[in-house]
């Protein structure tokens, strides 16, 4: 069965090559999603005043990849106490968010949530949004799989951007209580 997952996690260039070349994972697009204007560009959702956030919005295969595995895939690539934005981001645009399609996926987001919260791993609260999906709007052309048409300028913002230093000091804590306490049930 296919399913539409929809998720925000500051530039949207790195959660794309993420869920890219994922099993399961039919169409993918980066894009705009949670604000009020219609049509927005990409000057317009910089700015901030949009009201929205960069997002990928991608088809995928229930049978093939299961949306908890999606959401792990979430969590490990965020800093979900990040209120103001991700990594070398800031502003409204660049905060981490959940956009349910379905009343199951809405369930998974908070639980996975919970499980992060009760580990107490982490000393700041956990900010991430869990928000209804309403409308999506690709982005232009250029930011579509911007990584591959990119390389090198795609590679020097992520390594640079302080996502490398976050992941290398929480995936693994982070991973070890999804799979404990979220995957597992």
């Amino acid at each position: 069965m296919r399913n539409i997952a929809v998720f925000a996690g500051g530039c949207f260039w790195c959660l794309e090559k993420v869920y890219s070349d994922l099993d399961g994972v039919v169409d993918l697009k980066v894009g705009y999603t949670g604000g009020k204007l219609k049509n927005p560009t990409y000057d317009k959702v910089s700015s901030g005043l949009s009201g929205h956030f960069e997002a990928i919005k991608f088809v995928f295969e229930q049978g093939i990849v299961d949306y908890k595995v999606l959401l792990k895939l979430f969590w490990l690539n965020i800093d979900p106490t990040d209120a103001d934005g991700q990594f070398c981001d800031v502003g409204n645009q660049y905060r981490s968010a959940i956009f349910y399609t379905t009343d199951r996926q809405k369930e998974l987001a908070f639980m996975s949530k919970g499980v992060l919260e009760e580990s107490n791993l982490f000393e700041k609260p956990i900010t991430t949004l869990i928000l209804p999906f309403e409308e999506f709007y690709e982005a232009e052309d250029y930011h579509q799989r911007y990584f591959e048409k990119n390389p090198k300028l795609y590679r020097q913002y992520y390594e640079f951007s302080g996502r490398v230093c976050f992941f290398n000091r929480w995936r693994s804590r982070i991973e070890e209580v999804l799979d404990k306490h979220f995957l597992k049930n």
